[in-house]
């Protein structure tokens, strides 16, 4: 089945419209909607030309702590020389509508929906618009934390049409997920997938973990558990939640429910404050 992929419409609601919305912040989770990533909320960025985003998740003490998440919007002809500023920083791109090419290390990379590219911390890179359209992609960003003994992971560039779901045990591929980084591989902090329920399929109890998330409803609508209350999620819609919010799910139908996922793994947990600024070392 062919995929398509929610982006923002920006703009403004009309005056007649109501206030109330579904949007919520709380000690455990945030639900941003599709409904309010409107103009008035974009932000910019330096070195970045006839671009705008939302900011969906940044670093918050007592809440998530390790990741950021943008939806960038670059209008033709737009992009970044210079797109980051923090030499600590890795990086990975989805790209949901549009096309453009980004280029890494002097080498050029088409961009195009579906598209999932990595970029590991320190690497020359940039991104250009040079299609008609507007392009819009999903930029999570994170200090990587390095282990000695284990080299940096490398680029990868991966379109989700060619990558087969992995179905979890149990479920008949009612419930699958795209992986674009290897689980076995240690070098990787953080993974980004892309999971998917048929109608009716559901995470059949409240999971709780350390791993903090960002959730983007690429497709579909669901019912999310998070911690005490029961959420209507549907495609444009971020869920943001931090660590042991207790979280289940099940399709509303009537097609896919399908969302990109990022979560913090495979390392120990840091046992005093860790120093920003620079590539985190060790446990």
């Amino acid at each position: 089945m062919a995929s398509r992929y929610a982006a923002p419409a920006g703009g403004h609601p009309p005056q007649a419209q109501l206030l109330t919305d579904r949007a919520v912040f709380t000690e455990a989770y945030a639900v941003i909607p599709r409904g309010v990533m409107r103009d008035i909320v974009v932000s910019h960025l330096p070195f970045w030309e006839r671009t705008r985003l939302w900011v969906l998740a940044r670093p918050l003490s007592g809440f998530a702590e390790r990741f950021s998440q943008y939806l960038m919007e670059v209008a033709p002809g737009g992009g970044s020389r210079r797109p980051e500023t923090d030499p600590a920083a890795e990086a990975a791109l989805f790209v949901t509508e549009g096309t453009g090419r980004i280029e890494i290390e002097g080498r050029n990379h088409p961009l195009r929906p579906g598209r999932f590219v990595y970029l590991p911390p320190g690497l020359r890179w940039a991104l250009d618009n040079d299609g008609g359209a507007p392009l819009r992609f999903h930029w999570i960003r994170k200090a990587y934390e390095a282990v000695e003994g284990l080299p940096a992971p490398e680029v990868i560039i991966a379109d989700e049409q060619d990558i087969a779901p992995d179905p979890m045990p149990g479920t008949d591929g009612r419930w699958a997920t795209t992986r674009f980084m290897d689980p076995a591989d240690m070098r990787h902090d953080m993974h980004v997938t892309i999971v998917t329920f048929q109608p009716g399929a559901a995470i059949p109890f409240c999971e709780t973990h350390v791993m903090e998330h960002g959730l983007y409803v690429l497709e579909g609508k669901g019912v999310y558990r998070l911690n005490r209350d029961w959420v209507e999620v549907e495609a444009g819609d971020f869920m943001w939640l931090r660590a042991f919010c207790p979280q289940a799910c099940y399709a509303g139908g009537p097609g896919r429910f399908r969302y990109l996922l990022y979560k913090d793994v495979n390392r120990h947990m840091p046992l005093g404050p860790v120093p920003g600024g620079a590539v985190r070392r060790g446990g």
